[in-house]
């Protein structure tokens, strides 16, 4: 039978994947990433006040900021010498270490104008890298410090270089337009560089997870074909004891006290031939279970779904005769069977398959007459890690969180079978959730086994 996923069911009304283990997820930055762009940042400060004060004969405190930047230096250097390049700091660190780079920006602005300062844009820096390499209470924490500092460089500040020694005064509604856009830039493109690599992690992880799920059912066929080879190498050896069994027992007679034990051992021997010969016959081809048609497919599926108080209806096509025929694919049977365990753990009181075929497609239908997909995350189904607003009460004792992962799975297992979703609510007034997966039949019927499920020698 098809074994039922335990350790990760989807819940539609949550958008939650359950897992037997959770374990949180740390994020932590290599501290020989964050040292070469302190490099980079100390060798363009430097540069920069050089430039100012021998280049274009700008006077201002280009000792004081030497000062800084080399302080900033050593500091660097204390951190490669005593960690190495190999350490990978907390996300914690790593946030004192930025808001150190935001601290030196900051006395290096004050000492050169402050906000009127046209390089006062880079307290934007620390905090851009801060938003797709650590969680978001620091990225928040760091924003906050860069847009305070940037506050203060607006009222706090020494002169702006400048020819002649003439202090420059710009306009205060142009300096505050400036602050303003630097706090703007800084929320925004914190919050665009997190979102996009938030996006970028959660599909990745997902993929991730797809893919030991899939490892996990191509080690149940190769479990399948291990034991009906077992069973093709035990039936020698049993077959002997059972004609010995039975040689023993002609020769000892029915009056002797060790008749019944030699009966009864013949008859475990034939009873143990029995239960082989029928691991034996599983593998008809090469592959674990051989091909099999839509009909035995969706039972298969179906039937570990029929215990659970949910009665179960399967409509067939009428044309039984030009039904297809596809591989065992572990891919359409997870996928399908998480659809139908997804159906039954939100239905009231009934779910409906149907399977429909004619000489060009293949649809397998799954109706259930529960509440639904929430109106919310409706555009969204499918994607990884999607939660919804409504919580649901879990079947399963214990399992209050999730990742939102199983649908996800089963629709990315499908379409690798070159399959097409298609979700929708049934029409009011009646109510529940319809899900239809739509193969052309030359797909269907020539759809192997997932890639790195290798098939397996007959036995």
């Amino acid at each position: 039978m098809f074994p039922r996923t335990r350790h990760m069911t989807y819940d539609r009304g949550m958008g939650k994947t359950r897992h037997d283990q959770r374990t949180p997820l740390q994020r932590k930055v290599r501290l020989d990433t964050l040292l070469r762009l302190r490099w980079l940042a100390i060798i363009g400060q430097t540069s920069a006040l050089l430039i100012v004060q021998f280049g274009l004969e700008y006077d201002f405190p280009i000792w004081e900021g030497l000062a800084i930047v080399a302080l900033s230096a050593v500091a660097n250097l204390v951190l490669r010498l005593r960690f190495g390049v190999t350490r990978r700091v907390s996300p914690e660190n790593a946030a004192w270490l930025l808001a150190g780079d935001i601290m030196v920006l900051a006395l290096l602005l004050y000492l050169t104008g402050g906000q009127q300062n046209p390089f006062s844009f880079l307290l934007i820096g620390p905090v851009l890298i801060a938003a797709p390499a650590l969680p978001p209470r620091l990225t928040l924490a760091l924003a906050a410090f860069a847009m305070a500092c940037s506050t203060a460089l607006t009222f706090f500040h020494l002169p702006l270089p400048w020819d002649g020694g003439v202090p420059v005064e710009l306009p205060a509604l142009y300096v505050m337009g400036v602050w303003m856009a630097t706090l703007l830039a800084i929320a925004y493109t914190s919050i665009y560089a997190w979102q996009i690599t938030e996006e970028s992690r959660k599909l990745v992880d997902a993929l991730a997870a797809t893919e030991m799920v899939l490892a996990r059912e191509q080690h149940l066929s190769q479990l399948d074909g291990l034991a009906a080879a077992a069973a093709h190498e035990l039936g020698t050896p049993l077959s002997t004891i059972a004609v010995i069994a039975r040689e023993l027992e002609r020769t000892i007679g029915g009056d002797s006290p060790h008749g019944d034990d030699v009966r009864l051992l013949r008859e475990q021997a034939l009873r143990c031939r029995e239960i082989l010969g029928k691991l034996t016959a599983l593998p008809v081809t090469g592959e674990p279970f051989g091909r099999m048609r839509l009909s035995e497919l969706i039972e298969e599926v179906v039937a570990p779904h029929r215990h659970f108080g949910i009665a179960i209806e399967v409509n067939l096509s009428s044309d039984r005769a030009g039904e297809p025929v596809g591989a065992r694919n572990l891919s359409i049977l997870y996928g399908l069977g998480n659809i139908l365990e997804n159906a039954v753990d939100f239905a009231r009181e009934r779910v409906v398959v149907t399977a429909v075929w004619d000489e060009r497609d293949v649809a397998v239908t799954v109706v259930d007459d529960g509440p639904g997909f929430p109106p919310e995350i409706m555009e969204r189904v499918g994607e990884p890690y999607v939660r919804s607003s409504r919580r649901r009460r879990m079947r399963a004792a214990g399992d209050e969180t999730g990742l939102g992962l199983g649908f996800f799975i089963a629709k990315t297992l499908l379409e690798r079978t070159g399959a097409t979703l298609e979700l929708e609510n049934r029409a009011f007034p009646e109510r529940g959730a319809v899900v239809r997966v739509h193969w052309s039949r030359e797909q269907f019927e020539a759809a192997d086994s997932p890639p790195g499920e290798a098939p397996m020698n007959e036995t």
